[in-house]
């Protein structure tokens, strides 16, 4: 008898296929206080959520039973991630259940932006008959951009083809090819910018991603272009739009989501040209009913069946084996999220090396983790360790697996090499007693590098004085340096510099980081 606490509202559809069960003890309980929630805990083998409910790592550490978090939705910002894995129970989430109900918002937002449909709607309500206020503009023929091309990014291209629509992308996760075959045109952010007279983001708010229209973006946009957001609040930075808004520097904009939720003091509720909804992508009856009946069923398969599907922090791997490909697993996690963040172009191959003691093992499950962590900056949480390499494969990006006992300079190691349409990148990581992960080389310096925390990675020219200037811009601006590597081929040629600090850098900084002679790339890396 397994005991499930629902604490935020699931469709009926969904509760059905546990109400009947006789192996099921279930209690729907919502709007819970902290309080509350920290006393009913205890008694659950499961908790299922919407957003609602905060999985906070005291909650965690107050289930004593818990075997398993389900998430009704895509984002899983509200599941303390870390302290569940930590104490072993499962996060899931539905990262397909809403994909249809926001692609279409998308489209009806770029609807009512050409032909001002909702500023017409409240007008006539109004008693006002204002027909050439409101004149519009026609679709056909006009430049789409879409800045992420994944599954609800693909649904709006796809849908606004049917309307002659050309449609250009910036997606470096998918292939020329790929995107070519569906008749889309790949391009880079700039051109997104320059060349579209609309432009939709699907991507998940990252560092990579947060802020990616900006004043400078928005500097650079015809002034007829209109913007649309049902992803992530963020990716667009508000005050800079209110700016280009209020100025009529771009026409318009529609927001189904905020920097801070509920937006009731934004200042883009003031203006005419800019269309909000109130966060309504997954508000459709049909995705209610997905989200829930696919959590549902994803649970019963995990308690019944040993079947784990869209699993955030669980490898798929026979348990027998699990104990010994742990630390192989989060090593080559840790290389794909340190080598997705540095990713430029547009992705080809990735080739991966074992060599060593490791190659005795099943890697197919290693390999999995490390695309996991190669997809994760630009996928967020709908990318898993069950779905990542659909994921890969659907985006027409080859896997290409190689192993070999040769012993070279380690006892076990995994060497990937990735190609884009611009460069290839090599990255080589190993296990030191067979359980500490490091990365040992990237491209041809050899480093040893603790795959976590918050990495500054420069390539600069080797010369006396400009680590200094580092150090000292770093104590400036109160930054600990916890660790530093350096690596270089030659003396006075191009070298690499990493430094492991305490805290995020800021885009202040960072620019001013650039500033010094010398250094020609910046990267900032979260493991």
């Amino acid at each position: 008898m397994y005991k499930i606490l629902v604490s935020d509202p699931l469709s009926e559809e969904g509760l059905k296929l546990l109400k009947d069960r006789k192996d099921i003890d279930l209690t729907f309980k919502t709007k819970m206080t902290k309080e509350e929630l920290l006393v009913e805990i205890p008694k659950y083998h499961v908790l299922l959520v919407r957003s609602e409910t905060k999985v906070t790592k005291e909650i965690i550490n107050a289930a004593a039973n818990l075997k398993i978090i389900g998430r009704a939705g895509v984002g899983v910002d509200n599941v303390d991630i870390d302290a569940a894995s930590k104490k072993g129970i499962i996060v899931m989430n539905t990262p397909e259940g809403n994909t249809i109900s926001t692609a279409e918002l998308s489209f009806a937002m770029l609807m009512s932006l050409a032909r001002n449909i909702p500023q017409a709607d409240i007008s006539l309500k109004s008693k006002k008959w204002e027909r050439k206020l409101f004149t519009g503009v026609e679709l056909k023929g006009k430049i789409l951009g879409v800045v992420g091309l994944g599954r609800i990014g693909f649904e709006v291209a796809k849908r606004a083809r049917a309307f002659e629509i050309k449609v250009i992308a910036y997606d470096p996760f998918i292939s020329v090819e790929k995107a070519e075959g569906i008749g889309i045109k790949l391009v880079e952010l700039e051109e997104i910018f320059t060349s579209s007279d609309f432009i939709t983001v699907h991507t998940p708010l990252t560092a990579q991603t947060k802020n990616i229209i900006d004043e400078n973006s928005l500097a650079k946009m015809k002034p007829s272009v209109r913007i649309i957001n049902c992803a992530r609040g963020g990716i667009i930075k508000e005050d800079a739009l209110y700016e280009a808004l209020k100025n009529k520097k771009i026409a318009g904009a529609a927001l189904d989501v905020y920097e801070n939720e509920p937006p009731l003091e934004s200042k883009l509720l003031e203006l005419d040209n800019c269309i909000v909804t109130p966060h309504l992508g997954a508000s459709t009856i049909e995705a209610q009913q997905n989200v829930a009946v696919d959590i549902i069923k994803q649970v019963l398969d995990a308690l019944f069946e040993c079947k784990i599907v869209n699993a955030i922090n669980v490898s798929c791997v026979d348990p027998s084996l699990l104990k010994e490909l742990s630390p192989y697993l989060d090593l080559a996690e840790k290389m794909g999220l340190f080598e997705g963040q540095l990713s430029e172009g547009h992705i080809k191959n990735i080739e991966i090396m074992y060599s060593g003691e490791i190659a005795h093992y099943n890697v197919k499950p290693i390999t999995t983790a490390f695309i996991k962590g190669f997809l994760q900056p630009i996928l967020k949480d709908t990318v898993n360790f069950v779905n990542a390499p659909f994921i890969a494969k659907e985006r027409e990006i080859k896997i290409i697996e190689q192993k070999t006992t040769e012993v070279t300079d380690f006892t076990n190691m995994i060497s990937v090499m990735i190609e884009t349409d611009k460069v290839k990148r090599y990255i080589s990581g190993s296990l030191l007693d067979k359980k500490l992960p490091r990365i040992v080389k990237i491209e041809d310096y050899v480093v040893d590098i603790v795959p976590s925390g918050n990495l500054l990675l420069c390539y600069n020219v080797d010369k006396p004085g400009l680590i200094g200037k580092l150090g000292t811009l770093f104590g400036n601006n109160n930054i600990n340096i916890a660790g530093m590597r350096y690596g270089r081929k030659e003396k006075g040629g191009l070298a690499l510099s990493l430094f492991m600090i305490d805290t995020e850098l800021s885009l202040e900084v960072l620019n001013k980081i650039k500033e010094i002679d010398g250094i020609n790339t910046v990267k900032t890396i979260t493991l």
